[in-house]
């Protein structure tokens, strides 16, 4: 970390982060409302998460992501841009998800620009598969929904194919694969670096439709 985020990082994680602890997060203790709450797995250095947190002061944020210098640079940003409405972790996201993250709690799921492992061989890393997806389910409200982004075709068709499997989704696409990258949803540095490399962008957003306990 630099200096500067590394002394945001001490100071401001006490108020506006949280350990991982095997316990449910109670939303309304940690934001000190009831507001919808959106969250975003993986955000890079958080530009495109603080650009959203600003617009949208009636919601509730919170970002998870294991690289501390990212964790450091968007706290960095929530002070100069004093945002109050955001909370961050560093830890495993399927852990956060499985053992902090309340069933039915969530309005809104991120997971923009993940790693795509993009060789064969590496597929199997890839974040988005079955199971993943029936644990993000688990943790939307009725009516929620999960949003991906990616720069890489072949993951896009993976993404797709894997929600085109899962049970109890919709697909808001009216062509029933992908979106128009949606006005609120910031350019990250990541779609920038794969648009200056040629590569095409893709967003996927499904919403839950229903609670059954059958996934």
């Amino acid at each position: 970390m630099t200096a500067g985020q590394s002394i945001a990082y001490e100071s401001m994680m006490p108020t506006f982060g949280f350990e991982y602890k095997k316990q449910p997060l109670d939303f309304q203790v940690l934001f000190g409302n009831s507001n919808p709450v959106t969250l975003e797995i993986g955000f890079g250095m958080g530009a495109s998460l603080a650009e959203q947190a600003k617009i949208y002061p009636n919601r509730n944020f919170i970002g998870i992501e294991v690289h501390r210098p990212g964790v450091g640079a968007l706290l960095v940003r929530m002070r100069d841009m004093e945002l109050t409405n955001l909370r961050l972790i560093s830890h495993d996201a399927v852990e956060v998800l499985g053992e902090m993250i309340a069933d039915n709690s969530l309005s809104l799921v991120q997971l923009f620009f993940p790693d795509p492992w993009h060789k064969r061989r590496h597929h199997k890393r890839r974040i988005v598969k079955d199971e993943f997806v029936r644990l993000i389910r688990a943790k939307l409200t009725v009516g929620g929904h999960y949003h991906m982004a990616t720069d890489w075709e072949n993951y896009a068709q993976h993404m797709l194919r894997v929600m085109q499997g899962a049970k109890d989704w919709s697909n808001c696409s009216n062509s029933n694969d992908y979106v128009p990258k949606p006005d609120d949803r910031p350019v990250t540095k990541f779609q920038k670096r794969g648009e200056g490399l040629g590569h095409g962008v893709w967003d996927l957003m499904f919403v839950k439709e229903s609670d059954s306990l059958d996934m």
